[in-house]
Parts: structure tokens; C-alpha cells; sequence
């Protein structure tokens, strides 16, 4: 074993030499016989590596190298051609409408590939640690090759097939492949395969590697799972590829934890709220693909619908209006016959009138509303992967901005996750800051020095920083490296140590697990006597220390009570300041005596003498509690919630600023949370989580299903007004459930594992709370980037919609010509969403209080600014229509022929219009009624390239766009009065952000989201406490779809019981027809003879109000989650006359009228 380190070398020399023979197949072992050896398990494997190669040593030498099984990716690019020539109105037409679309598709297509990038480097980015060329290296997974010596350690998710060459005390978790729950343990005489997709749950170890991709086990499971013949094993191998290494275990656990889940749905009653959505509206929902409709996408959709409603409508109306007047003009008026040979002329000024239409309806949609959404959520997303933060979902970027509440975990988040020795007991002195090395006794040291270096797995090491002025690098376990930071603050070297004492000379192993809580290593020494080293929490080591090295170095005696003392004089104090306390220790076994019973670890580690205890903390992240004030000006709790004890917890907490000194708030271990959340049949009741929750700030020892019950808690609880919006951020797969459950998941990029990553929205590439910070502000920035677009594009709507209709209306033709309207829809829509939705966001943005969910888009001061806006331009625009030609002194464009060339007058209208609106583009950037209109307009260089080019366009389009665009040539004198009447607009908005909002009361805010009066007050009434609109949005299809199935059966067979002995009663044939008739005669009252029973259906509460109040069953007092009391009403389809009432009936005409 010894000699491995060379092996790995000549391997590797081996490996680069045969680099062109790669495929020659002159290797030693083939595909089949290796497929055939991983097969095998424990010692018919062991009796197979014997008879065939001797030993694994054996196999490598037949393993020169193996084919590289990479595969390279082949990503299709899309191509848009389009080249428009012809200048007449309908290409002008044409071309402006491809504009839009292929910006549109465009942004669509870069966000694809954008994505596409993020996936494929969040699948590049797991490494495995491999020895090639005596070199330690870290590889992607992806490159791991058949022959390729890999370490393995504790935590490892195993990426590829391999046979053990050594390992210390090996346990694997087999779980994911065989069922078995017990862990497996790996030795060299016993059981020396490793298989892919296996978790190493002990210990550490080398291995070679056997077998990649599809030919190792996961991979032959996957092969099964997708048989589906040759060619979708071909088209499969790239992905599995990719996928072994994630690899079952990673999927068994995103299983389970969906599993837990659905588990967890299972248990609550259903909420009156989610199944009262009926059969039908479920059987739609089943149908719609899963993923539904973001918060802030939902309030715009509703907005775009009543938008472009107004703008159909005033377009049928403008066409009809000028219809109407041309006919009575033309045929009553003037008393003109209809000649046939005219019938073209007329048919023309029809087109025309049907032209000025379709223009007002073009303006008055804002098609533009999706794209401002996708550019400012694809713009946040880009520039937050310079904030470390790769986001795998786009609207978690959006809800971000609305969280409430945070629930961060504390290692490596709030902390450096760089465990550091702060304090020491060492030679009966406590010293608050590590000691000189002058202070302490030679001999202690010398202890102190062999015994670190000799027990902390050789994996630890500290390296030296990767850029200048960096820190020094921990690699392997952090508590280890602490330690060897000691040494090097004692100005002693851990490496010269194991230079001279190698791992393969380690006489035996007890690796740190976490029942032993202790990690032990023992030594041979030359005479034959053994010396074995201990080290593990303080409160374990000292109970089996019995002496201890005095001020002098002597070991004396160590009694119990000595023991209490120190206990109380120095560990106690530490922890209470969150340190981590270790215990150092160390044991003789003399030369003379028998040899221990080494398995018998409990004897082995006892009699110990104490060399020092040691204080480790992992500071706390110096920009975190900064980070933390400013998450809590904005409205938001931070919470933090940690597997550590609940006083290093609290000390951590003190320290960021998430609890300060003489608040009223909650510190809790996880047992005492569940002691007070769940009743005496111990199940969890959210009124008894409500009471906990607002005041709860830290959540220690906590468990993954703590962390998600809290989040689960938070998130359905009502007692707010506002539904809490909640952010987690986790590292291990057993946070995955807690990802999931919360509205943004943030996994950790450094140090999560896949499955949290999998269940993440955001992943932090710097496991850094800021980044978080940076989150909230993009999410906020994306809520107002939005709310700028609409306040400019509203303005523009209003004035462009109103101009064409009234002009339309008095002078028989739109002052705003089809194709100059379609520049100003370009302007508006496309352009703007540009300028607008990308601007950087500001650290003011985190000095208000979260929105919430059902806060409007357009805030009645937006609506101020809009009505302010759009009257100053209407203004100037009808005072230029109607006396213009006066004023400039030129020939009135009014009542102007059919085909008469464009005059000056409608060009300066067409202008003014225009440059009103670019200098209106200026004052959209603040929608909080901010006076400075200009701050920070540099910063945003996209915002003034298009406010230039639109500009520079707009003086080409009237200068040189001639007939097409219904432009002539404008002197400067015009010009400077277009321009002086545009920056008019800038100086009104002054005087609009004058006028206080709270005095004009008749505005109207717009754009909400779902509010609780669009739900039937009947469903409200049904149970108020158990209302959730989180779990309604997010859950509702298909969970409800399967629960529901089973309960309606029930309530067939009932309602089948009612009507076989019910009907016959009944004289009138039609009754028959809905159950909700025969609910509301008085002779049969259900409620008298069967209370609970849910005969009527939720969705029918709007149809059939009056009849549900006087039938529906007294909401039930209990609370269980037994189908009849739940509150949830189903429809029974038995057939369609149960739901579709026939003309005679009383709910027919209820429907009709309705």
C-alpha cells in the first residue's frame, strides 16, 4: 500500500504517453470483464479480482488508460433574415410590426441560450478529486476516466465505478442502489467495490476507477430506465454522461424529499380556499402545464386584458363614428347618388377609416408590457451573475423584491466558514488570543504539533493563498484545518510532521463520525510501545481524560472535580461567546503489556491525558451585519436557523445584528419548537406556529424538517394582513424539501450539494449573505423598472388613443398618420421597455418596506403623473391642430384630400408629439414623485443611447421619410419650437410633483393583483382561518386533482343515496336537473337530518349565491382531515345535468341573468 503514490504516477505517465494509442484495445481487461467484475459483490468480487489479476494492483496495470467518454454538446443557433423595400404605407406597416416581433423573439432566443450557458455550468461545476501525474487535481466529473486513481472522502456523492487500493475506515451508504439502510463498510480483504451513485458516509480512501457513464451502475440503471431501444440509448448516452454524477443518490433524495412533501400535503386538511375550486376548474387545471404564472405577470396580464378591452373598443367606435359621417355627409347631407363607378373611391375612404382603426387599437395595446417584463427580468438576471447570483428561475428574481422574511442558514452564509482558533487552555492558563510559542512548555508543544498534524485526516491541508493578499486556502475538513492554523500561528509546521510519519504508517484510524463525536489516530513507535491522539468536543474527551499537563508540562492527576472546574471556568465561557470548544488529548500503551484489543474502541480511548482545549469560531462575514441593517430597514426579518448549539447560535446572532440586546424575541432549540408547535396527538396546528413565529429569530439544533415546517408555517400563516414571502437559503440535500416549500430558494454554489442545488430558484456562487442583499434590490429594481414602463407608456396610450379618436371624429382624418403611429408604438413600446427596464437599481430601493402581493402596479401617484402628463400634452397638441397654422403661419393640414402630399402642419403635430414624448421618457425614471428626474441618468448608458438614436432617427424620419412616413421638411424655427414645446414636459412634471397625492382623491390606483374581495365571500365565511393563497397559486392542480378524486367518490355514493330517496318526492320534472334545487325546498333540510355532509360545489357559489346561503352546511368545527369536515366542495358529474341546469329551471334563469 505503501507504494501507491508511485503507482498513481506511472499510471498517469502511462496514461499521457498512450494518449494516440488510445483505441488500439491493447489493454490488458475489457468492457465486458469489467462490466462483469462490478457485478459481483463482496467476497465473490474479491474471489474474482484473486483468481483473474492477482489484486486491484493487477487491474491497474491492465488499465493503461481508457478512452476519453466525453461528448461534446452541439448547440443550434437560430438565423432572422428579413429585408423590407418598398415605401408604401402597408410595408411601412409591415416592417414596423416585424420590428416588434423579431425583438420579441430575439430577447426570447438570447434568454434560451442564456440559460442554456447557466445549465451547463452549474452541471461542469461539480468536481471530483483525482491523483494524475503524482499531482492532487480536482477534475469535472465529466472527465473522470476509466483508470483514473480518485480520493474519496466523507460526504462524497461517488461520481464513477471503482475498486478500493487503501482506505481508512470506509463506510458507503448503498442505499440509493440496493434499498439497504445500513452502511456498508469497504475494506481491502473484505469488500474493495465502489459503486457510482453511493454515498460515502465514513472515513476516507483511494480507489481506482473501473467504469464511467453508462457502464457503471448507475449508469446500467439508467440504461434500464430509459430501454426504449438503441437509438435512445445513443441519443441518451450524452446526458447520462452528464447525469452519472448525479446519479441516483441524488435522485433518491430528491425522491424522498418529494415524498416528505407530498407526505406533508397529505396530513393537512385540505383548505376550504384550494378545493373549492370545483371539478371542473381541477379538470382544467390537470390539463395546463405545472408551471403558473408569476406574481407580478399576473397583475400585467389583467392589466394588458383591461388596456387593450378600452382600446378595442375606442377603436370600433372611431371607425364607426367616421363611417357614419362620411355616409350622411356625403349621401344625406349632400344629397349625392351612389354612382358605380365612384363605388372605388368610396370603397378607399373606407380602407382608410379602417386603416385609422386598426392604428388607434395598435396604440392603445401595450404589447410591449411582456416585453418590459422579459428584458428587465433577463437584464436583473445577467447583471446579477456579477453579484453572485446564478438564477435558475426567472421569476424568483421578481419575488425576491417582495420577501418578508429570510431564513438563512449559519456556516458559510453569515459566517467565512473558516474555522479559526481563538482561544486556548493550554498549560492551566486560559489565553483569550492564541499564545506565543515562547509561553508554552517545549514538551506540550511537541505533543501539541504531532499530535494535530497526526490526527486531522491527511486530506486537510492549508495551502498558500490562490491570488496575492488573499487568506491561505482551507482544504479538507474546517475544524482540522483550524487546527493546523494553530500550529502555524505557534510558528511550527504541520508538513514536516507527516513528511516523517506518511498515512500508510498510521498503525490504526478511528475516523470522526458523528456518534463518536471524537477522532482518535494511534501511532507504533520504534520500541513497539503505541501512542494513540485524541481529539473531539470538549464535554466527550474530558469525561475520559483522568490526567491532565500541568503549568510545567508534568502530567498530574485530573479528578472530577477539577474537571467541573475547568468546565465552568473555561468551556462554559467560551461557548457562551459561540466558540466551538475541542479537546486535545493523548494516551501511552507501554512497550511490555499484551497488545490492545484495537477494535474495542471504547477501551482504547480511555485514560486519556489532557494536552489543551481549544476555543475555534468561525468569524462572522465582516460585511454581514451591515448587510443585515439593511435587510431590516427594508422591511425584512431575518431569521437565522442552524444544526449549531443554541449559545454559539445566539453569540453569532448577537454578532451579525440579527438579535439586539433588550428586544422581546424567540431563541429556540428544535425540540422545544416542536414541543410547542404540535398538539398532544402530535400533530403540527399552524395556530399554535402562528404564535411562535413573529417573535422567532433564531432556530438552533434545528433539523431539515424543522426548517421546513418553519417555512411552511410562515408561509401559510394568516395572521398578517400580507401573506409572508419567504427566502431560504441551504446547503444539504436535506434542505431540499425547505428550498422547494420556500418562495425563493437560495443554494449555496460552493458548498451545496446537487439536490440542493436541483431544488434551489437562485444559487449563490459565493455562499455569501450580501449576495442575498443584491437579490432583494434586483427583485425590487425589476417591480419598478416595470411600474417606470407603464407610467410612460400609459401617458403615451392615453394622449396618442384620445388624438386620433377626437381629430378622427372632427376632421374626418387621424392627425397621427398609420405608419408615424406605428413609430410612436415603437418608441413607446419596444425602445422604452429598453431604457426603462434597464435601469441599475439603487441602494435607495432598500430604504421602503416590501410591496406585497397585492399591492397595485400604477400607485395613485403614478396615476397622478400619467393624468398630469397627459393633459399638458393633449393641450399642446390640440392647441398646434386646431390654431397651428395661425401661429406658424403656413396652410392648415385640416380637411385635406384623399391623396394629397403631407402638409407642414400635421408634421409639426407629428413632431411636437414625438419629442413630448422622449422628454417624457426622462421624467418615467421616478415614479415615487422624486423631484430629480436626471439622477443617475449616466449610469444607465442603454437609457441615453435610445433616447439619442430615437432622436437622431426622428430627425430623419421628418427631414427625409417624405411620403411614406406623411412627413415634409420642417425649418430650424420649427424645429426649436417642437423641441422648446417638448421640454415643456419636463417642467410640468415639476409642477405636478408639486401637488400633493393625498389631495386628489378621486385617483384610482390600477393593476392588482388577486384581491381577497374577487373571492366569493361564501368561500370566505366557509373557514377564514384556513385561507392560502400561497398554497392556491402554488400547489392547486394536480395535488388537490389526486386528493380529490377519492373524496368525490365518496360523496357519489351519497348524493346517489340522497336522490334514490329524494327524487321521488319531487313533481316537477325540470327540478330534477340540479342538485342545487332540490336543496332549497323547504321539505327537505339536509342540515337538519345530516349536517356535514358537502353537497354544494364551490364553483356553483357564484352561479347559485342565494340558494348556497340558505343550504350550505355550518362550517365545521373540526379541524381533522376527515373528507366530510374540510370544507371542500366538489361538483359530482354524474351527468351533465348536474351541472347544466335546463331552461325551466330557477338556477337556469339565476345563470341567464347573471
Amino acid at each position: 500500500m505503501g507504494d501507491m503514490a508511485n503507482n498513481s504516477v506511472s499510471y498517469s505517465g502511462v496514461k499521457h504517453s498512450l494518449k494516440e494509442a488510445n483505441h488500439d484495445g491493447d489493454f490488458g481487461i475489457t468492457l465486458a470483464e469489467l462490466r462483469a467484475l462490478m457485478e459481483l459483490r463482496s467476497t465473490d468480487a474479491l474471489r474474482k479480482i484473486q483468481e483473474s489479476y492477482g489484486d486491484v494492483y493487477g487491474i491497474c496495470t491492465r488499465l493503461k488508460t481508457s478512452p476519453n467518454e466525453v461528448c461534446g454538446e452541439v448547440s443550434v443557433g437560430e438565423e432572422e433574415g428579413e429585408g423590407e423595400t418598398g415605401w408604401i404605407e402597408g410595408a411601412a406597416i409591415l416592417l414596423s410590426v416585424v420590428c416588434v416581433v423579431l425583438v420579441t423573439a430575439f430577447n426570447d432566443w438570447s434568454k434560451e441560450k442564456q440559460f442554456r450557458g447557466l445549465q451547463s455550468r452549474i452541471e461542469q461545476e461539480q468536481k471530483f478529486t483525482v491523483i494524475r501525474g503524482g499531482q492532487v487535481i480536482q477534475i469535472p466529473v465529466a472527465d473522470i476516466t476509466v483508470g483514473d486513481i480518485a480520493q474519496v472522502k466523507y460526504g462524497d456523492l461517488l461520481p464513477a465505478d471503482g475498486i478500493l487500493i487503501q482506505g481508512n475506515d470506509l463506510k458507503i451508504d448503498e442505499s440509493s442502489l440496493t434499498g439497504e439502510s445500513d452502511h456498508v463498510k469497504k475494506s481491502l480483504d473484505k469488500d474493495p467495490l465502489l459503486l457510482s451513485g453511493t454515498h460515502v458516509m465514513e472515513g476516507s480512501g483511494r480507489m481506482v476507477v473501473t467504469a464511467v457513464g453508462i457502464n457503471s451502475q448507475t449508469g446500467i440503471i439508467f440504461t434500464l430506465l430509459g430501454a426504449g431501444g438503441e437509438e435512445e440509448e445513443k441519443k441518451d448516452e450524452k446526458k447520462k454522461e452528464k447525469k452519472n454524477k448525479k446519479q441516483d443518490g441524488a435522485i433518491e433524495n430528491r425522491n424522498k424529499a418529494k415524498a416528505q412533501d407530498g407526505a406533508a400535503m397529505e396530513m393537512q386538511p385540505l383548505k376550504s380556499e384550494e378545493g373549492g375550486d370545483g371539478d371542473e376548474k381541477d379538470k382544467k387545471k390537470a390539463n395546463l402545464p405545472k408551471k403558473e404564472k408569476s406574481v407580478l405577470q399576473g397583475k400585467l396580464t389583467k392589466l394588458a386584458v383591461q388596456i387593450g378591452k378600452a382600446g378595442l373598443l375606442m377603436s370600433a367606435i372611431t371607425v364607426i363614428i367616421l363611417v357614419l359621417y362620411f355616409v350622411i355627409d356625403t349621401f344625406w347631407v349632400q344629397k349625392r347618388p351612389w354612382l358605380a363607378e365612384c363605388t372605388p373611391i368610396y370603397i378607399q375612404y373606407f380602407v382608410k377609416f379602417f386603416i385609422i382603426g386598426v392604428t388607434v387599437l395598435v396604440v392603445a395595446v401595450p404589447e410591449g408590457l411582456p416585453l418590459a417584463v422579459t428584458i428587465s427580468l433577463a437584464y436583473s438576471v445577467k447583471k446579477m451573475m456579477k453579484d453572485n447570483n446564478l438564477v435558475r428561475h426567472l421569476d424568483a428574481c421578481e419575488t425576491m423584491g417582495n420577501a418578508t422574511a429570510i431564513c438563512s442558514d449559519k456556516t458559510g452564509t453569515l459566517t467565512m466558514n473558516r474555522m479559526t482558533v481563538v482561544q486556548a487552555y493550554i498549560n492551566e492558563k486560559h489565553y483569550k488570543k492564541v499564545p506565543e510559542p515562547e509561553a508554552v512548555p517545549p514538551n506540550i508543544l511537541s505533543y501539541l504539533v504531532t499530535g494535530i498534524s497526526v490526527n486531522c485526516a491527511y486530506t486537510s491541508k492549508i495551502l498558500p493563498p490562490e491570488k496575492e493578499g488573499g487568506l491561505p486556502r482551507h482544504v479538507g475538513n474546517k475544524t482540522e484545518c483550524a487546527l493546523l492554523g494553530l500550529l502555524l500561528d505557534l510558528k511550527r509546521d504541520y508538513q514536516d510532521v507527516r513528511n516523517e510519519i506518511p498515512e500508510e504508517a498510521l498503525y490504526k484510524v478511528y475516523t470522526f463520525n458523528s456518534v463518536r463525536k471524537s477522532m482518535s489516530t494511534v501511532l507504533k513507535n520504534s520500541d513497539g510501545s503505541y501512542r494513540i491522539f485524541s481529539k473531539g468536543a470538549s464535554e466527550i474527551i474530558l469525561k475520559k481524560c483522568f490526567k491532565i499537563l500541568s503549568a510545567n508540562g508534568e502530567a498530574k492527576v485530573f479528578r472530577p472535580r477539577d474537571r467541573d472546574d475547568i468546565v465552568k471556568t473555561v468551556i462554559e465561557p467560551m461557548a457562551s461567546e459561540g466558540l466551538r470548544t475541542i479537546c486535545l488529548a493523548f494516551r501511552d500503551f507501554p512497550a511490555g503489556e499484551p497488545e490492545p484489543e484495537w477494535d474495542n474502541e471504547n477501551d482504547i480511548v480511555t485514560g486519556l491525558t489532557c494536552i489543551a482545549v481549544v476555543g475555534i469560531e468561525d468569524p462572522v462575514r465582516p460585511e454581514v451585519p451591515d448587510a443585515i441593517k439593511k435587510c431590516q430597514r427594508a422591511g425584512i426579518t431575518v431569521r437565522m436557523v442552524t444544526g449549531d448549539n443554541i449559545n454559539t447560535a445566539r453569540a453569532i446572532a448577537t454578532k451579525c445584528g440579527i438579535l439586539h440586546p433588550g428586544e422581546d424575541f424567540l431563541c429556540l432549540e428544535g425540540k422545544d419548537f416542536n414541543r410547542r408547535i404540535r398538539n398532544e396527538k402530535g400533530e403540527i396546528e399552524q395556530e399554535r406556529i402562528d404564535k411562535i413565529w413573529p417573535k422567532l429569530r433564531v432556530l438552533a439544533r434545528s433539523s431539515p424538517t424543522d426548517k421546513h415546517t418553519l417555512v411552511k408555517g410562515i408561509i401559510d400563516s394568516t395572521v398578517s394582513e400580507q401573506r409572508q414571502v419567504v427566502a431560504v437559503t441551504g446547503d444539504g440535500t436535506n434542505d431540499g424539501p425547505a428550498l422547494k416549500k420556500a418562495d425563493v430558494g437560495f443554494a449555496m454554489g460552493i458548498a451545496g450539494t446537487d439536490v440542493a442545488k436541483e431544488a434551489s430558484d437562485i444559487i449563490l456562487t459565493d455562499d455569501n449573505f450580501t449576495s442575498i442583499v443584491k437579490a432583494v434590490m434586483w427583485g425590487r429594481n425589476v417591480y419598478d423598472s416595470i411600474s417606470k414602463f407603464l407610467q410612460f407608456q400609459l401617458t403615451v396610450n392615453v394622449v396618442a388613443v384620445i388624438v386620433a379618436f377626437t381629430g378622427a371624429c372632427i376632421t374626418q382624418d387621424s392627425p397621427l398618420k398609420a405608419v408615424q403611429m406605428l413609430w410612436v408604438n415603437l418608441i413607446m413600446d419596444t425602445l422604452a421597455s429598453l431604457a426603462l427596464a434597464t435601469e441599475p437599481p439603487t441602494e435607495s430601493l432598500l430604504l421602503r418596506k416590501p410591496y406585497g402581493r397585492n399591492k397595485p402596479l400604477i400607485s395613485r401617484t403614478m396615476m397622478k403623473n400619467i393624468l398630469g402628463h397627459a393633459f399638458y400634452q393633449l393641450v399642446v397638441v390640440f392647441t398646434l391642430l386646431f390654431a397651428g397654422e395661425k401661429f406658424f403661419d403656413i396652410d392648415s393640414g385640416r380637411n385635406a384630400p384623399l391623396h394629397a402630399p403631407p402638409s407642414e402642419h400635421y408634421t409639426i403635430v407629428f413632431n411636437t408629439f414625438v419629442l413630448m414624448q422622449l422628454f417624457n421618457e426622462i421624467n418615467a425614471r421616478k415614479i415615487h414623485g422624486e423631484r430629480n428626474v436626471f439622477e443617475g441618468i449616466f449610469n444607465n448608458a442603454i437609457f441615453c443611447t435610445i433616447v439619442l438614436g430615437t432622436f437622431v432617427v426622428q430627425i430623419i424620419i421628418v427631414q427625409f421619410g417624405g411620403k411614406p412616413f406623411s412627413c415634409s421638411e420642417l425649418s430650424i424655427e420649427q424645429w426649436l419650437w417642437s423641441i422648446f414645446l417638448g421640454m415643456g414636459t419636463l417642467l410640468w412634471g415639476q409642477l405636478i410633483s408639486t401637488i400633493p397625492t393625498s389631495r386628489l382623491k378621486f385617483l384610482k390606483e390600477a393593476g392588482h393583483g388577486t384581491q381577497k374581495e374577487e373571492i366569493p365571500e361564501e368561500e370566505l365565511a366557509e373557514d377564514v382561518e384556513e385561507i392560502d393563497h400561497a398554497e392556491r397559486e402554488l400547489r392547486r392542480g394536480q395535488i388537490l386533482w389526486f386528493r380529490g378524486l377519492n373524496r368525490i367518490q365518496t360523496q357519489i355514493r351519497v348524493v346517489n343515496a340522497f336522490r334514490s330517496s329524494l327524487y321521488e318526492g319531487l313533481e316537477k320534472p325540470e327540478s330534477r336537473s340540479s342538485i342545487h334545487n332540490f336543496m332549497t325546498h323547504p321539505e327537505f333540510r339536509i342540515e337538519d337530518s345530516e349536517p356535514h355532509i358537502p353537497l354544494i360545489d364551490d364553483t356553483d357559489a357564484e352561479d347559485d349565491a342565494p340558494t348556497k346561503r340558505n343550504s350550505s352546511p355550518p362550517p365545521s368545527p373540526n379541524k381533522n382531515n376527515n373528507a366530510v369536515d374540510s370544507g371542500v366542495y366538489l361538483t359530482i358529474d354524474m351527468n351533465k345535468s348536474a351541472t347544466s341546469s335546463s331552461p325551466g329551471s330557477p338556477l337556469h334563469s339565476l345563470e341567464t341573468s347573471l
